[in-house]
């Protein structure tokens, strides 16, 4: 189950724009920080092939301008 951690940069104006988007995504937490304007993202999925799909979902965000991973890790199924 791939779990990945992000920072969010959104576009000038558009974090509100940015937070809609990925909060309406299931495999989606954000929480804005109190004193950037940047977003933390976390994502979780059951598999490599849902990973690869959301990660398009992602790219196909406009007020998205920038998405650094920070940590990511694979737990294997028992």
């Amino acid at each position: 189950m791939p779990i990945k951690s992000y920072l969010a940069h959104p576009h000038d104006g558009k974090k509100e724009y940015l937070i809609q988007a990925l909060s309406a995504m299931d495999e989606c937490e954000v929480l804005p920080a109190e004193n950037k304007d940047v977003l933390i993202l976390v994502t979780e999925t059951n598999s490599r092939q849902e990973e690869d799909i959301l990660k398009e979902k992602l790219e196909s965000i406009p007020s998205l301008k920038l998405l650094a991973m920070v940590s990511g890790f694979d737990t294997p199924k028992t």
